[in-house]
């Protein structure tokens, strides 16, 4: 976004790309905007991203804002070269497209991304599937996937640039490959970026469906040290009659059976999951599944979302729940999340880690965990034992580190 403004010639100007997955985010989005009118009222709002796609007119009608672009227009430069002057109609600033009607997703091809010492690439954009609660195939549009060859490329030059650890992201990843010759994985795509760039010395993916890993995917995590042990889960419920209310293509018995043939593959390996507390029609009785999955399943790193009704999903025409009841679920969902990763954290004191230096004085071992590391330098890689912890992060033993090489 900001070469593609640049190569138009913009100045002065924010750019505010937005959320549409909560209605807090897209309240906090509308509050952050007039907070930048108010600290920089001679700059351009420019206001993109999610829910600018799928809210538009909403975003429009803020007289804080100069334009709204989708999330198509917002890459190109011709978007930006034809905004409109200040004090324009509502309808000039609007400039959003169908989305469903964009069938390409073009490869990023970024140098660097700015604040951090690990490297994403986009190698899918879009979802075909349509969970009951879910606005983002409205923002994003459907499945479109980067064809293998560019996401080689851009970790290439990624790895040019510096980065010894890469992220593989998508809205749906683990759909990646389906509208492409072949029909390739992301698993496969993993395989032969490792294979094709063995500078990368650390891989890592976005969330993921487990329901739709593959025999690919599975050998990275049994086999290749350079893939991390560590997978981020799209779970949303632990109630079998919920996940089919959710439209959701996994049961309760599949989350916990792919949980536990990836720690037999690879023990040691850690779990985050996403999980919503409060969906309509929940019961006492089946958010009580939820919390027993998330324990069965020994998730790690547990990322709760109260329920929020998005306008146009099937979810928000349901029977909905008491907001104070959704609340509070998702407050003993998050203390049960809590209690999981103190144990978590207790487990790894003792062991020897391999961390990737951070810029803010933490790193992160291989499955993901946080450790304070004061005054080593940022894209270090480092091989510590840990001594402690301190209930957020682990700590360890300074005078014991190995360095590794520092990447470039």
């Amino acid at each position: 976004m900001r070469r593609a403004a640049g190569e138009a010639g913009l100045q002065d100007a924010v750019l505010v790309n937005t959320c549409a997955v909560t209605g807090e985010a897209v309240r906090q989005a509308r509050q952050t905007i007039r907070r930048l009118k108010r600290e920089r009222p001679e700059a351009r709002i420019i206001v993109t991203g999610c829910a600018a796609q799928t809210e538009g007119e909403r975003f429009a009608a803020m007289p804080e804002v100069d334009a709204v672009l989708g999330n198509e227009e917002k890459l190109t430069p011709a978007a930006y070269r034809a905004l409109p002057d200040f004090g324009v109609s509502r309808e000039e600033k609007l400039k959003v497209n169908d989305i469903m009607s964009v069938r390409l997703t073009a490869p990023q091809m970024v140098d660097m991304i700015e604040g951090h010492v690990r490297a994403f690439i986009q190698v899918q954009n879009g979802c075909d599937h349509r969970c009951t609660f879910c606005i983002i195939p409205y923002g994003r549009g459907n499945s479109r996937s980067v064809p293998m060859g560019a996401v080689v490329d851009q970790a290439r030059r990624l790895v040019e640039g510096g980065y010894c650890e890469i992220v593989l992201t998508g809205v749906d990843a683990t759909s990646y490959g389906a509208d492409l010759p072949g029909t390739p994985s992301l698993g496969l795509l993993a395989k032969t970026l490792l294979k094709q760039v063995p500078e990368v010395a650390r891989l890592r993916l976005s969330s993921i469906d487990g329901i739709e890993a593959d025999k690919h995917l599975l050998d990275l995590i049994a086999e290749e040290p350079r893939f991390m042990p560590h997978l981020h889960l799209s779970l949303q419920h632990g109630d079998d009659l919920i996940l089919k209310r959710m439209k959701r293509r996994h049961s309760r018995a599949e989350a916990l059976a792919f949980v536990a043939q990836a720690r037999a593959l690879r023990p040691g390996i850690a779990f985050g999951a996403d999980l919503i507390a409060g969906f309509p029609t929940e019961t006492d009785e089946m958010f009580a599944r939820s919390m027993t999955l998330a324990e069965e399943a020994g998730i790690e790193s547990l990322h709760v979302f109260p329920y929020s009704p998005r306008p146009g999903t099937p979810a928000a025409r349901m029977p909905q729940l008491d907001r104070g009841l959704v609340k509070e679920r998702a407050r003993r969902l998050r203390a049960v999340g809590s209690a999981l990763s103190q144990a978590h954290l207790a487990r790894m004191v003792g062991t020897r880690q391999r961390l990737l230096v951070e810029q803010n004085g933490f790193a992160h071992t291989e499955n993901f965990t946080r450790v304070a590391v004061p005054g080593f330098e940022p894209r270090s890689l480092v091989t510590a034992t840990i001594t402690g912890q301190d209930g957020r992060s682990l700590t360890l033993d300074a005078a014991g580190a190995e360095a590794g090489a520092k990447a470039a």
